[in-house]
């Protein structure tokens, strides 16, 4: 039996070529593999069936969060080339970033679009704190999205291992997608069509949070006493009406991990913005979501954990075993899980 709260044993053999580096084509041409845990049974589909599986009594919730173009190219002033990937605002429009390339407090950034950037702080993590300029004005979210936009590239994940394309800005974004800050997608999310869509929208009806999706997603655990790990925080808003949604709701579906840790989270802290740093593992169980989709996820990160959090460890490694045995596609363009 192993130790759930050791970090290694959330580790995993996936053969690379079941990393996907583009998406299925429609999206809900996706593998699905539903687990129902009353039957203790597994059901191999595809995603475009997913309403044969989902219960009657059912409120959804999805993450409409928009993935930015965070990724730019520039250089020093001594002409050295640089890479900055926006993670976050701060507050008095700073900014955290990660930047490959050394840096030291004060150094200025150069960018395309006559953006520049002032380092701030280095920070022990390894990420940055830089405020941006246009034209020497400095410039707040919005106006900083606006260039990036112009010059900035979507930033796909580390594993997927090629550079982004054009057809990157549509398949690495939810059909949804509304409120710009994310670096990353809501990948349980891409599998959707707009016609699956209006489905169940009209048979359930669908509800709409936020949560700023972070780089911090991607950042593996590596202290071994998983309870030792320092989850990083995102940015989250839920309305009114859609809180009003989460109080009533009997049998609940989280599309997506960052779905399950946000409505966890006000769950938890009865809160409907700010922050959500909440880890869920199987010693931090899910209260009131019942019911996950999914992808596949990294060996020994926190979102293997998380599902770990719904059906345990054992079962969790044995359901992603069942899944490279029958050929599913893994991480973020990858097939997808139902938990009911």
């Amino acid at each position: 039996m192993k130790d759930f709260l050791k970090t290694s044993s959330y580790d995993f053999f996936l053969p690379p070529e079941q990393i996907a580096t583009s998406p299925a084509i429609p999206a809900h041409s996706a593998k699905l593999l539903v687990y129902n845990r009353k039957e203790n049974s597994i059901t191999h589909a595809i995603f475009k069936d997913i309403l044969n599986f989902l219960p009657e009594d059912l409120t959804i919730f999805l993450n409409d969060t928009k993935v930015i173009k965070a990724r730019i190219f520039g250089e020093k002033q001594s002409g050295a080339k640089i890479e900055l990937l926006l993670n976050k605002p701060l507050f008095m429009d700073r900014f955290l970033v990660m930047i490959r390339g050394k840096v030291k407090v004060g150094t200025i950034l150069l960018f395309d679009e006559n953006l520049t950037a002032e380092i701030l702080e280095l920070n022990e993590d390894g990420s940055r704190v830089v405020e941006f300029f246009k034209d020497k004005k400095k410039l707040d979210f919005s106006s900083l999205v606006e260039v990036l936009n112009k010059i900035g590239h979507i930033p796909l994940p580390p594993y997927i291992n090629r550079e982004d394309t054009k057809e990157d800005e549509t398949n690495y974004q939810t059909l949804f997608a509304k409120k710009d800050g994310a670096v990353a997608a809501p990948t349980a999310s891409l599998h959707f069509t707009k016609e699956l869509l209006e489905k169940i929208e009209k048979k359930y009806g669908l509800n709409y949070l936020t949560l700023h999706v972070g780089a911090g997603t991607f950042k593996p655990v590596d202290v071994e006493d998983i309870l030792s790990h320092p989850m990083h925080s995102e940015y989250f808003e839920i309305s009114k009406e859609c809180k009003q949604k989460i109080d009533n709701a009997k049998n609940i579906l989280a599309v997506g991990t960052t779905v399950t840790r946000t409505l966890e989270f006000y769950a938890r802290k009865n809160m409907i913005c700010g922050e959500c740093d909440l880890f869920l593992n199987p010693a931090n169980k899910p209260l009131i979501v019942n019911h996950l989709l999914t992808n596949f996820h990294l060996p020994k990160s926190t979102l293997i954990m998380l599902v770990a959090s719904f059906i345990g460890l054992e079962k969790t490694l044995e359901l992603y075993e069942i899944a490279i045995k029958n050929d599913y596609r893994f991480y973020s363009y990858g097939d997808a899980m139902l938990i009911i």
